[in-house]
């Protein structure tokens, strides 16, 4: 089967971008609604995104490379694997400009030409070693981990994922779904991660599930069931140009693809990891030098000390195991 690879990325050094950032942001910079730098910068890490694509996925049917409109000048937009998607390919123009990463990706099935079959990736999640189809996709079904997991309610993510939940217990019961698919919600393999399945049983009500951030594979079909269902209530969220309480996350759509068995079970937490820069910038550089994982996320925050000196540290880590050019670069 086909596979592809869907990532989002932003140049905030681009003037124009900048301009349109400074129009609608206005007050709302560096409130809760993480209207920061953090959310935006990039250290020039995104071409090793790509060589590692090449050397550890080759596989990949086509990468839908998905921006306002922007392109890295190093990129080599002939390489027939590309597809450069601006925002205005698939998302209502209405909408646009928007710097709400969940309103970019909860019209991902509309981009042109993607496959069924497709693995979305923010730009700070990078593979770092070997991976097969197997990792994403077994029997035409994406892998993932079926696990709640007890959100705490003061923060803002949680307000977006008890948002999906109340749309999941509207169109699911838990006792039919765990009861129908029950060899996949205790799944040996989810080891300790799985805890609150058991401790959770017998609650007739789903909570919010683990949200590994992680390389995601959905089914396109996935979205346009959703889209079928609640499309007036992602309608409506689609209005906030920043991150809102009143958001819905990219989860809704794994969450439902998971209630409705579209899933084989995998413990994504096996080879997958994420590195709060803030507090584990040595462990990152560690864990990308000594390919300890398949797939890693460096987690950015606006308050890094020597934030140079950690980014050298880390693109000094990417060169040692991603040095030669890929066929991505001009």
């Amino acid at each position: 089967m086909d596979i592809d690879f869907v990532v989002t990325w932003v140049d905030m050094n681009d003037a124009e971008w900048q301009a349109d950032f400074a129009k609608y942001a206005g007050s709302r910079k560096n409130t809760e609604n993480g209207v920061c730098e953090a959310r935006f910068r990039d250290y020039g890490f995104l071409k090793y995104w790509f060589r590692g694509v090449e050397k550890f996925a080759p596989w990949v049917r086509r990468i839908h490379f998905v921006t306002c409109g922007q392109k890295p000048e190093w990129l080599d937009e002939s390489n027939p694997k590309i597809h450069l998607v601006s925002h205005r390919d698939y998302i209502p123009e209405e909408f646009l400009p928007t710097f709400n990463s969940v309103v970019i990706e909860y019209y991902m099935h509309k981009i042109p030409d993607l496959a069924e079959h497709f693995v979305y990736f923010n730009d700070d999640f990078f593979i770092t070693n070997t991976l097969r189809e197997e990792r994403f996709f077994n029997d035409g079904l994406p892998c993932d981990i079926a696990a709640f997991l007890y959100n705490p309610s003061w923060s803002q993510w949680y307000k977006t994922l008890r948002n999906n939940i109340d749309i999941i217990n509207r169109y699911f019961d838990k006792k039919e779904v765990t009861a129908r698919d029950r060899e996949k919600w205790f799944y040996p393999g989810y080891g300790s991660k799985a805890r609150w399945n058991y401790i959770l049983k017998p609650y007739g009500k789903f909570i919010t599930l683990r949200t590994p951030h992680n390389a995601q594979p959905y089914l396109k079909s996935t979205f346009e069931e959703v889209w079928s269902a609640v499309g007036d209530k992602l309608t409506e969220a689609s209005v906030n140009r920043f991150r809102a309480p009143s958001d819905y996350s990219p989860e809704l759509f794994r969450t439902w693809q998971i209630c409705k068995g579209n899933f084989e079970p995998y413990n994504t937490y096996r080879d997958t990891k994420m590195f709060p820069l803030l507090i584990r910038s040595k462990q990152a550089v560690k864990a990308i030098h000594d390919q300890s994982y398949s797939l890693i996320c460096l987690n950015d925050n606006a308050h890094i000390r020597n934030y140079s000196g950690v980014m050298e540290s880390l693109r000094e880590a990417f060169e040692h195991i991603l040095p030669e050019k890929s066929s991505f670069e001009l």
